[in-house]
């Protein structure tokens, strides 16, 4: 994708990487729409940044999402970038037995809501000259992290579909780019933000800027302090790598 001159929509935009990409794409000379579940984080990044727009989603919400995609196509016609980001992350227990509730709702979130945005929004997204799809998934897909089981399978999966939803769209003017982010300071997680091991936002957004710009058809835009996790089953170092990020406290 050209790193200006587009219409893109980013889900989870009100904060954390959304809000920080969403800002980047903005003071890009883009036009940005954010999209989230809660209308006050929106509300804030559009007011800091005149021009934006927002419009309240929970992807969560399979019943939302088609009339949500005939709306926005509606009131942004040029849309041509679709970022899907919102994720939610959450500890688990697999010891313990009973409610699986937090499972449920990072697949809804996480896969789901990717997967059906990405159906709502392709035949809009196909007749435009040029589009693009960014899924933004995890250095967790490469190797989980073992309290985060389920988020770090979505990750996983969401990795996979966009290798499968490239292919697929190979011969039309959509391109599918993977953003896949190290641990960074945002509040994805209690702790993420204050952690000194999570990368700056700041630096996170501004280098993967760069890569975009120095990519713009990716396929993967993987920051530096990504890589180990990236690369660690091809590299041989899977083990190693498994064993650092799940080190027993």
């Amino acid at each position: 994708m050209d790193i200006t001159g587009n219409t893109i929509l980013i889900t989870g935009g009100g904060s954390g990487i959304g809000r920080g990409l969403a800002e980047a794409f903005h003071a890009a000379g883009n036009r940005v729409i954010v999209a989230g579940r809660r209308r006050e984080a929106l509300e804030a990044t559009v007011a800091a940044n005149p021009g934006m727009a927002f419009k309240v989603l929970d992807v969560e919400d399979a019943g939302a999402i088609t009339a949500f995609a005939a709306e926005i196509a509606a009131e942004h016609p040029g849309l041509n970038v679709l970022v899907n980001n919102a994720g939610i992350m959450r500890a688990e227990q697999l010891l313990e037995t009973g409610d699986r509730s937090d499972a449920e709702a990072m697949i809804a979130t996480n896969l789901l809501g990717p997967i059906r945005l990405i159906a709502a929004f392709l035949p809009h997204l196909r007749a435009q000259p040029q589009a693009t799809i960014i899924n933004v998934s995890s250095g967790l897909a490469f190797v989980p992290l073992a309290v985060t089981p389920t988020y770090s399978a979505t990750k996983a999966a969401l990795h996979s579909y966009s290798d499968s939803l490239r292919f697929q769209l190979r011969d039309t003017s959509v391109d599918v780019i993977e953003l896949a982010p190290p641990a960074v300071a945002t509040d994805l997680m209690p702790g993420h933000a204050a952690n000194p091991n999570s990368m700056p936002l700041d630096a996170y957004i501004q280098e993967s800027m760069d890569l975009l710009k120095a990519h713009p058809a990716g396929p993967e835009i993987c920051v530096e302090r990504v890589m180990m996790l990236r690369n660690a089953e091809s590299s041989g170092k899977y083990a190693t790598a498994f064993g650092m990020l799940n080190q027993p406290h």
